[in-house]
């Protein structure tokens, strides 16, 4: 896939359209998103990216197209997962309503520039070194093994301070209360952070974290650059939107847990069928491909991840009412 610099540039531009959109529409003026305002935009984000998807599929073709979409729903179900963590992180800094998405707005950015930082390091070593792919498959494997003992635990991931985080408290003097939305202010003649700054060094940190597990996963839905960035933008881009649409949502889908290690686990051991095919490894059939296992073709990962998530919604959704019934009677 052949990208001229002319699309990538296009590409760039609409992004930074829409988070100004974002920031000028939304964030400067403080306020927390009603369900009707957070379903509108959560449906125009979508529906951007599905038509840039479409492009993709009308320009480039359906093997393009096909790795677009399966990306992207993948990128999107991570996401969904992540918004555990960042509620959490909400009520640990015990964030006002209406600032949180200045917070998320902000951290998704920070998100998007260090996630643009790793792809591009990711495409260098693949392009260097084809047994990277063994890695990836190992480490999303080994992911899957543990989103499926968390989730058959009835656990979630439970958000813990870095080691930027808390960096980041020892160096940054920061005022006791939140100011507004300011992210600065001046007291007794010096100049302090507010804990909005602490909040999304917060953000931006833990999303370096999902970043590990989410590149190596589109990665092994496809090797294209250009369309491992735009899967990861407009992932990130309307997670603000997602958050305060799904809101008590996210308690209910008590078995996405599954569906994403099923996922997961999917995308390792495709990873590792297409290290086999291009194996170089002087250990590993004396450094010759191994091709006697079939690769994995994309129409097959998509259907694959589509009904995944369909039925794990499904049946999370009725267990959820299950419990509820039951509780209450």
């Amino acid at each position: 896939m052949n990208v001229p610099v002319w699309v990538w540039a296009a590409t760039v531009a609409l992004i930074l359209a829409m988070l100004a959109v974002d920031l000028v529409l939304h964030v400067r003026t403080p306020h927390a998103p009603g369900l009707r305002e957070s379903a509108a935009w959560s449906a125009a984000y979508v529906g951007v990216a599905l038509l840039f998807g479409v492009g993709v599929l009308v320009v480039a073709g359906p093997t393009f197209g096909g790795e677009y979409f399966a990306g992207y729903v993948t990128e999107k179900s991570l996401s969904v997962d992540n918004l555990f963590v960042f509620v959490l992180i909400m009520g640990s800094f015990a964030v006002p309503k209406e600032l949180q998405p200045k917070v998320l707005l902000y951290g998704i950015v920070f998100a998007l520039v260090l996630r643009t930082a790793f792809i591009l390091v990711g495409a260098a070593v693949i392009e260097t070194f084809s047994w990277v792919f063994y890695l990836f498959g190992a480490f999303l494997l080994w992911t899957a093994v543990n989103q499926a003992r968390e989730a058959a635990r009835g656990e979630r991931e439970e958000y813990e301070e870095n080691v930027l985080l808390r960096a980041a408290r020892r160096v940054l003097p920061t005022t006791e209360g939140y100011e507004g939305d300011r992210l600065t202010v001046r007291q007794g003649g010096r100049r302090l952070v507010t804990p909005l700054v602490i909040a999304l060094v917060a953000i931006g940190s833990a999303d370096i974290l999902f970043a590990v597990d989410s590149i190596p996963a589109v990665f092994g839905l496809t090797k294209e650059t250009y369309l491992v960035f735009t899967v990861n933008a407009f992932s990130l881009l309307g997670l603000r939107q997602l958050y305060f649409l799904l809101g008590g949502l996210l308690d209910r889908l008590v078995h996405l847990g599954y569906g994403l290690a099923v996922i997961l686990g999917l995308i390792g051991v495709k990873l590792v069928i297409e290290a086999l095919h291009s194996n170089e490894l002087p250990f590993v059939n004396g450094g010759e491909p191994v091709t006697a296992v079939p690769l994995i073709p994309t129409w097959l990962s998509l259907v694959v991840i589509l009904v995944t998530l369909l039925v794990t919604t499904v049946t999370s959704l009725r267990s959820s009412r299950g419990t509820a019934a039951r509780t209450s009677g």
